[in-house]
């Protein structure tokens, strides 16, 4: 029998607060794509079978008319609504509450449309194509069910010019696996060198060129998934109530509370690709001029969906 092709995640209902937009669907070249284009276009030339776009109720009709048109008759879509609302039976969002959930949350609005195998990517960050074909070869394996996969990327290629990225600090274990993931949320590139700080930039903490870091390319099998629906519980009733307004469930925690529990492991799977995305308006060149370079190399055809 043939192993079940993975199912693709693409996170697509964060506010864009910093880029001041949705930047999901802004075009990055003359042809009208997206990020989410070369994403798509990726993860079905390296084997994935599906595609589940998580967005906001409101943006479905946009993201729809934007790339789902473009890309369906390529791949099987399917639409999964993130909300404050969808919580456990019994709870509330805190008044006043209007950030999302956070990433942890996205991937299980999604979870009614995975049935098996399945990666998960940020909407606006372009992942490159070796680092989705080896994320599909992991997952298209026949594996441990409790073995579970990340593509790593060296820090100092996920860094932009134009302010603070978060990213997940990841510390690799000698055999090739995550021994433990730390969400930084504002690192900078200081002085030619990234550096991150915890009290609003009034000290720095100097991190290696090399570092690996998380870009959320995740690979689960899908016992990840009940595991996440009960670590969303506890940050609701543990770390909510200290930052209501504020607090997010982050994808990263769920693999690693397994690691540390010995419940789990994560593979790092090492790409040397360039991370580029939109995070501030300013990024958006930088963008544009690195889709032309990579259509000009012959990458990329220039219309990806004919």
């Amino acid at each position: 029998m043939p192993m079940q092709k993975p199912t693709l995640v693409i996170m697509a209902a964060g506010l864009g607060s910093r880029y001041g937009g949705l930047k999901q669907i802004a075009p990055v070249d003359e042809a009208g794509h997206v990020i989410m284009d070369f994403s798509i276009f990726d993860a079905v030339r390296a084997g994935f079978g599906r595609v589940v776009c998580v967005v906001k109720p409101e943006n479905e009709r946009e993201f729809r008319e934007v790339i789902g048109r473009r890309v369906e008759n390529h791949v099987e879509m399917r639409y999964a609504a993130q909300s404050l609302d969808m919580l456990p039976a019994g709870l509330r969002a805190p008044e006043g509450r209007i950030k999302p959930w956070g990433t942890g949350h996205a991937v299980l609005c999604a979870r009614k449309y995975v049935d098996g195998p399945f990666a998960v990517i940020n909407a606006d960050d372009f992942y490159g194509r070796t680092a989705f074909a080896a994320i599909c070869d992991f997952l298209a394996a026949d594996g441990d069910p409790c073995e579970h996969a990340m593509v790593g990327y060296r820090l100092s290629n996920t860094l932009t010019e134009n302010g603070a990225v978060s990213r997940g600090v990841c510390q690799v274990s000698p055999d090739g696996y995550l021994a433990q993931i730390v969400e930084r949320t504002r690192i900078e590139a200081r002085g030619g060198a990234p550096a991150y700080t915890e009290d609003g930039g009034k000290t720095f903490v100097s991190l290696p060129a090399d570092a690996t870091v998380s870009m959320n390319l995740w690979g689960f099998r899908s016992s990840i998934l009940p595991e996440m629906e009960r670590g969303f519980a506890r940050f609701l009733t543990e770390k909510l109530p200290a930052a209501p307004l504020k607090a997010e469930y982050y994808l990263p925690s769920a693999p690693d509370e397994l690691i540390h529990a010995g419940r789990a492991r994560v593979r790092v799977l090492s790409t040397q690709e360039r991370w580029f995305g939109i995070t501030y308006p300013e990024d958006m060149a930088a963008v544009r001029a690195a889709v032309a370079a990579k259509k000009a190399s012959g990458e990329y055809p220039e219309h990806l969906w004919k």
